[in-house]
């Protein structure tokens, strides 16, 4: 039995091809970013290239969770039939 959202993550990592996508997705746009913070002054495309990384990553997150969610949600009524 999985027990926290990490072993459910890594489930679904190896389970879910479509969360599989999302994480390595999720993983490119925190690489970006990671390079684009440790520039010491950004160009103005650099700026709005952060901002929309930042929104793609939180929609990627937002995906996983429901993914997640919806896997719990799949777990639990299976244990209570």
């Amino acid at each position: 039995m999985v027990h926290n959202h990490e072993d459910l993550r890594r489930e679904l990592a190896e389970s879910n091809p479509e969360f599989r996508r999302l994480l390595d997705e999720h993983a490119r746009y925190q690489t970006r970013l990671a390079e684009l913070q440790g520039k010491a002054v950004l160009e103005d495309n650099e700026r709005t290239e952060t901002v929309n990384l930042k929104k793609q990553k939180l929609h990627v997150k937002d995906q996983m969770e429901r993914i997640l969610q919806e896997h719990i949600e799949k777990m639990s009524s299976s244990v209570r039939h």
